[in-house]
């Protein structure tokens, strides 16, 4: 995974400024800092929502020396150009294959984008879909983040930072690149074009393109300030369980509407399904049934072939939870043994392989609380009795934060959960 600490300009195209050292200059910062700030953060919520963190992570600003050596080679082959004041090019009209990624064609494409529409005019390229390799510094201006180079100080394009990086760690040919889909129509082209000039060889074999994230029907975006971090929406209540889950469970090339309702939904799947392991760790007795067996083979066979059958997580959870309405019937009818239930949670495991869901910790049951937090909820109790809402409510954020345990108040009294 590579992070885009310099060169990501605020258009796709190769106009308007760096966004690190915009940032940096709104809020009086350190470049250097606030990237540092930034990936500290993204990387905490990876953990948060316990995805897999990458196992070679790779910052831009570590690995200027190879991407200049890569514009070098394209120098050396005849594919740049130089835009006085501006930087080094490189000219889309010389890569025969040239938007192969989008189905279309060089002239194709070109009309596509149409200047001014999708990308930007700029004095002095030679074709609208032609991109820079190195931008030089404006005169002047000292940035925080530019390096010496044999064509002048400056920094990286955004795209020749992606395949600098990604061949030095998994060669000149791989096999999955993943991106949002609007990377598809310039930043993907451009990525192609460029390792593919340089190398001769093929550069990606299989392109993964995520659709937009929805908030309430509309594209979310800063701009409409329908936006939510990670932070906000656990401040709301809901577990990271229930955000891994909602997410999860569209397929990654439809879009995906984020929505609270789609939360609550999401928190009673995983209700369903730490209900269920809670009984089949009750299980102590019971009648062996003959179905078992070849249920279990059916669930892992289907969930597999979901999987294969372009990653289809919304099949995936059918499978899954279709094999919990089956084993429920014969919990129902008493048709489990203890041994039966071993099975069923080993494949319970084997599912949470992807699911990353932590199914484990249903099973070994609740921990049990720290008296301190006993005592706290035992507090709450008799504030709220005492109608003293101003102290449970602080209570209440007290056992969220220090404790991770959120209190639900219900008829009977409360009840908490684990975040």
């Amino acid at each position: 995974m590579n992070i885009t600490d310099v060169g990501h300009l605020t258009s796709q195209a190769d106009s308007g400024e760096d966004k690190v050292e915009m940032m940096a200059r709104e809020l009086k910062k350190n470049a250097w800092e606030l990237a540092e700030y930034f990936t500290a953060v993204f990387f905490k919520d990876l953990e948060t929502l316990n995805i897999l963190k990458p196992h070679i992570i790779v910052k831009a600003t570590e690995n200027i020396k190879e991407m200049i050596e890569l514009i070098k080679k394209l120098e050396d082959k005849g594919y740049t150009y130089t835009i006085e004041g501006d930087g080094i090019y490189f000219d889309t009209s010389k890569f025969k294959e040239y938007g192969k990624l989008t189905g279309m064609n060089f002239k194709q494409l070109n009309r596509y984008l149409k200047a001014g529409a999708r990308v930007e005019v700029i004095p002095g390229k030679r074709n609208i879909t032609d991109f820079a390799l190195w931008k030089f510094s404006p005169k002047d201006v000292k940035r925080q983040m530019e390096w010496p180079s044999p064509w002048g100080t400056g920094f990286p394009g955004w795209h020749i930072e992606c395949s600098a990086m990604s061949m030095k760690y998994l060669g000149e040919t791989f096999d999955i690149h993943c991106g949002g889909i609007d990377h598809i129509y310039i930043h993907h082209c451009n990525e192609i074009a460029q390792s593919e000039a340089a190398t001769g060889k093929t550069f990606v074999h299989y392109w993964i393109h995520c659709q937009f994230l929805l908030v309430e029907g509309k594209k979310m975006s800063k701009s409409l300030k329908n936006y939510y971090t990670l932070k906000d929406v656990m401040d709301k209540g809901y577990s990271w369980r229930e955000i891994r889950y909602l997410l999860m469970s569209s397929h990654y090339r439809h879009q995906l509407d984020f929505t609270f309702r789609g939360l609550d939904a999401a928190r009673a799947s995983i209700s369903r399904i730490a209900e269920f392991l809670k009984k089949l760790n009750s299980v102590q007795e019971g009648r062996h049934s003959r179905r078992l067996r070849p249920l279990i083979g059916r669930a892992r066979a289907g969930f597999l072939r979901a999987l294969n059958d372009d990653i289809n997580m919304p099949k995936a959870l059918a499978v899954f939870f279709d094999f919990i309405s089956d084993v429920n019937k014969m919990l129902a009818k008493n048709m489990i043994t203890k041994k039966d239930s071993e099975k069923i949670v080993e494949l319970m495991l084997w599912f949470d392989r992807v699911l990353g869901l932590k199914l484990n910790e249903f099973i070994e049951g609740e921990k049990e609380l720290p008296e301190e937090a006993k005592s706290l909820i035992a507090a709450r109790r008799r504030a709220r009795q005492e109608k003293n809402f101003e102290l449970a409510d602080k209570i209440r954020e007290e056992l969220k934060v220090r404790f991770g345990i959120l209190i639900e108040d219900i008829k009977e009294g409360e009840r908490w959960r684990r975040l």
